[in-house]
Order: C-alpha cells, then sequence, then structure tokens
C-alpha cells in the first residue's frame, strides 16, 4: 500500500472528549489522505467490480457552541474507494463547504447545531430550521458523473469530482432557468436542497424537494438530463413539517405529510422542539413528474419515515417501501437521563423501524398497507438502474442496540418474501451497504455489495465486498484501509461505465 498525507486539521475538540458520537467508532477523521494498490487482507477483488464507492460521513473539527453536540451537525467528509482490475485505492476529503471554511478560518465553532437555539449561532445560516451550519454531511449521490453531498435540514447542494473529491462549489439551479422555456416555476436563489434527492438512472434526471418554516412550506423540483432546472413547483401542506426523503416512479414524486414538526407553541417563540402528533395521521403527496396536474393526497397511518427503499407503477397503483416506524420519538421513562433520551432517539430498535408496504390506488383513491417483515432493519438501498421501477432484491442494515452503528445486512427479496442475513463480528461496524453491478450486468442484484467497516478491537477499518446474491456467506474480498475511519451512514456507487459517458460528453 502506498500513502500520501495531503492534509492535517487541528481538531478543537481535545483529548478528554466523552460524547458518543465523537468517540469510539464515531471518532472524527482529521487527516485527508491519498493510498493506491490497498492491500487485500482476505479473497480476491472482483474484476468485473469498476467503479466508486463513495459513502459521507459526519465529522466535526469543532465543539458545539454551547456544548449539545448532535452527530447530523458533523462536518461533511466524504471516504472514497475506486475499483479497477481488481485493484482499489482509496481517498478521503472533507466538502469545503462555506460554513466549514468559515470556521476553519475563524478557529472555532460560529453556528449552532440541532440540539441548540437558533440565537446561539454567531452568524446568519442556512437550513430549514434557519442560522444553522450547512455541513453537507448526510447523502452521497452521482448526477452528470458529478457527486453532490447534501444536508439533513435542507441546504446547498455540494459539487465533487467524484475521483479526487475536490469541492467544485455549489449547484446553481437558479442561473439555468433563463433560456429554457420548459421551466415551470422558478428556483429562487437561496432556495435549498433536502437530504436526499434521487436520481432516475432511466432518464437522467434528479428530482428533488425543499421545506421551511414559511408557506406553501415545501416545494418539488427536478433537474433535467442536461442539468437545467426543468420543474420547481410548490407543495402546499397545512404548517411546517419535517420531512426527510422521497420516492419517485416513471410518471411519479411521492412526497409526504407525516406528523411530525416543531411544537407550533414553542415555534411562535423561536424555539425548535420537534413533537409528533399522530392524531393528525399521515398523507402521501403524489405528483406528477412532467408537472402537469396538482398534488393528490393519499391518508395512511401515522407514523415518520426516515427512508424509502423505492416506489413503482403497477396497473392503477402506486406501491411503496421503505421504513415506517413504531415509536418516531420513543417514550421517555421515569428517571432516564437526557443521555439516555438521546440515544434512543436515534437507536432503530427504539423508533421501530421496519419495511413496510403502501399501495396507492389512483382510480379509488385509497391506501392499502402492511409490514414486509417484523425484523428491526433500516437504510434500504437497491440496484439503482430499477429506481422507479418493479423492484425485487433489497439491502438494508441492523442496528446495535443503544447505538447509531450498523452491526449487520439483511438482503431482502420483496416479490418471494425472503432474507438472508449476515452478522458483523462483535464491535465491527458498517456503512450503507450499496448495490454494485458487476461489469455488463443484465439481471437485478447481479453483481455485488459494498461497504465500509470499522474495527474497534483492531482499530482499523476495511472496505468488505459480498456477493449480492449470498449475504450469508460473508464478505469474498477485504480490503485494508489505510486509517481507522469514522463510522458513517449514506453512500452510494457509481460505474466507470456510467461515469466515462459523462466524460466524454
Amino acid at each position: 500500500m502506498k500513502v500520501s498525507v495531503v492534509r492535517r486539521y487541528e481538531s478543537k475538540l481535545g483529548d478528554s472528549d466523552f460524547h458518543p458520537y465523537r468517540t469510539g467508532a464515531w471518532t472524527p477523521n482529521t487527516v485527508e489522505v491519498d493510498a493506491t494498490d490497498l492491500d487485500v487482507i482476505a479473497g480476491e477483488i472482483p474484476r468485473d467490480l469498476a467503479g466508486l464507492y463513495l459513502r459521507n460521513t459526519e465529522n466535526p473539527l469543532f465543539e458545539a457552541i454551547t456544548g449539545r453536540y448532535h452527530p447530523f451537525d458533523g462536518d461533511g467528509m466524504v471516504h472514497a474507494l475506486r475499483f479497477q482490475e481488481g485493484r482499489a485505492e482509496y481517498r478521503n476529503r472533507f466538502v469545503k463547504t462555506a460554513g466549514l471554511l468559515a470556521e476553519l478560518e475563524a478557529g472555532g465553532a460560529l453556528w449552532a447545531g440541532i440540539l441548540e437555539s437558533p440565537e446561539a449561532s454567531q452568524r446568519d445560516g442556512w437550513g430549514a430550521r434557519t442560522r444553522m451550519k450547512d455541513a453537507s454531511s448526510t447523502d452521497i449521490l452521482v448526477h452528470r458523473g458529478e457527486a453532490l453531498t447534501t444536508f439533513y435540514q435542507c441546504g446547498d447542494a455540494y459539487r465533487l469530482d467524484p475521483y479526487t473529491l475536490e469541492t467544485r462549489g455549489t449547484v446553481h439551479w437558479s442561473e439555468q432557468t433563463q433560456g429554457n422555456p420548459g421551466v415551470r416555476g422558478v428556483f429562487p436563489k437561496g432556495a435549498t436542497v433536502s437530504a436526499h434527492p434521487k436520481v432516475d438512472e432511466q432518464t437522467g434526471e434528479l428530482l428533488f424537494f425543499n421545506y421551511s418554516k414559511e408557506a406553501p412550506f415545501m416545494h418539488f423540483g427536478v433537474i433535467n438530463a442536461e442539468g437545467k432546472l426543468a420543474r420547481y413547483v410548490p407543495v402546499p401542506l397545512p404548517g411546517p413539517r419535517l420531512p426527510h426523503d422521497m420516492a419517485f416512479t416513471e410518471n411519479y414524486a411521492i412526497l409526504n405529510d407525516f406528523p411530525m414538526m416543531w411544537d407550533p407553541e414553542r415555534l411562535a417563540k423561536n424555539q425548535h422542539r420537534p413533537v409528533y402528533r399522530p392524531e393528525l395521521g399521515s398523507r402521501f403527496g403524489i405528483v406528477r413528474r412532467d408537472g402537469t396536474g396538482s398534488v393528490r393526497w393519499f391518508e395512511a397511518s401515522p407514523t415518520y419515515v426516515l427512508h424509502f427503499s423505492n416506489a413503482y407503477e403497477e396497473g392503477d397503483e402506486i406501491i411503496l417501501e421503505g421504513y415506517h416506524q413504531g415509536a418516531p420519538i420513543p417514550k421517555r421513562l421515569e428517571g432516564e437521563t437526557a443521555i439516555d433520551a438521546f440515544r434512543k432517539s436515534l437507536d432503530m430498535r427504539e423508533l421501530q423501524t421496519r419495511l413496510h408496504r403502501w399501495r396507492f390506488n389512483l382510480s379509488t383513491g385509497q391506501t392499502k398497507e402492511a409490514f414486509l417483515d417484523d425484523e428491526v432493519t433500516e437504510f434500504p438501498t437497491i440496484d439503482n438502474r430499477l429506481g422507479g421501477r418493479k423492484h425485487r432484491k433489497v439491502i438494508a442494515m441492523t442496528g446495535e442496540p443503544g447505538h447509531f452503528l450498523f452491526n449487520g445486512l439483511v438482503a431482502y427479496d420483496v416479490e418471494r418474501g425472503t432474507k438472508q442475513s449476515y452478522r458483523f463480528p462483535e464491535g465491527v461496524f458498517a456503512s450503507e451497504s450499496p448495490i454494485a453491478p458487476r461489469t455488463g450486468a443484465r439481471g437485478e442484484a447481479d453483481g455485488y455489495v459494498v461497504t465500509f467497516v470499522s474495527d474497534l478491537g483492531n482499530d482499523s477499518s476495511e472496505c468488505q465486498v459480498f456477493d449480492a446474491g449470498e449475504i450469508a456467506r460473508g464478505p469474498i474480498a477485504r480490503i485494508r484501509l489505510p486509517h481507522r475511519i469514522s463510522s458513517g451512514t449514506h453512500a452510494t456507487w457509481v460505474s466507470e461505465e456510467d461515469l466515462a459517458k459523462h466524460r466524454a460528453r
């Protein structure tokens, strides 16, 4: 393995840090490195695995202003592994957001996190809540040959070179509406993007939404295959909500109105405390991707959903799958400490996240729904070539009790109603694990599953590769990383073939 250090950063967190999401598996990285000819410590890298595994990570450099740090506040850091001809190379880089650059210059935190009051921020900022730092540390996707990172409370979408991870600035869709006669609506300057935009690999379109505290409270947009704004339309809600994800089919986008919101009484005092009101029920808004017609709402059982796996059309129905929460805000027990309650809010077992299916009948307006599994899992991925189309395979993660850590994989066949599982050894924690189709793959999930793991016992990290059809077999290749990396969540896969298409343009 050949390793070169690109840059070292000075952390202001101190050596005596005890926060559960800045220590252990979540210990931040402060060094950016490049590494080639990575060591394969078990198995063999398949030669028909060619592309990039990209994972975003919440990776703080500075202490929270009042000390109330939440892991979603951490600065974005992308870790990337490139597979080519049976070899692998690695690099990691901070996402050079405007907020991070300002704090590096100031030598300390300038913006309050989600657990702190916006009034504690020393500068104006970003986010649906306002006056936050846009850390761009939530999701990562690839559109038109560029990696895009996003922020969970709405922010700018930052552009990165997928190979070098150089930050290229933010998208400027508002500047691209001129001379585009097909645009319906205008993406205002300063408008933001929520955590989980979606790329339709069949059309090349990127679909997104955002939300705020101002009416109409939500907008939906489409960026076409040429990178131009095609649509930006309001989706009126009864008041401010806290949506996180969306889904799409060939012809529709699916948005949501869940009964999770900032407490209206506290919000009137500029206080931001989430409250769950199940008596309001849930609603799903279905809007045509071509911008025609109005939003059509379907009622459903009360819940909150962080992540959807996919959606598709079948006759008169739209089928949506994702993670229904049985307890979106876990009940606080008598005598429970604040840190215990905090841990529960990030524990998928406490949230009771289970794979669920909703059926929306466009003819009758009725909704039918049912659980697909009793096991608690989350963070689903599919073969991205089938986004918006009928799928069978879903890869999901199991969670370590009491922590926001992934200790296993579950591979679902949602058509047959079967699954297979793999559990990592004790003290080894993984990342979201996308499907990576083999070169020339034709069938669904014909390829591999890729993930980063951090091994606390050995203070090391690896990339592990699984056969997508035999998850229970365990990794078929284990590749040593040049340093122990912080745990992380969302990741994506992009093939060399797809990247080459955009380089050729």
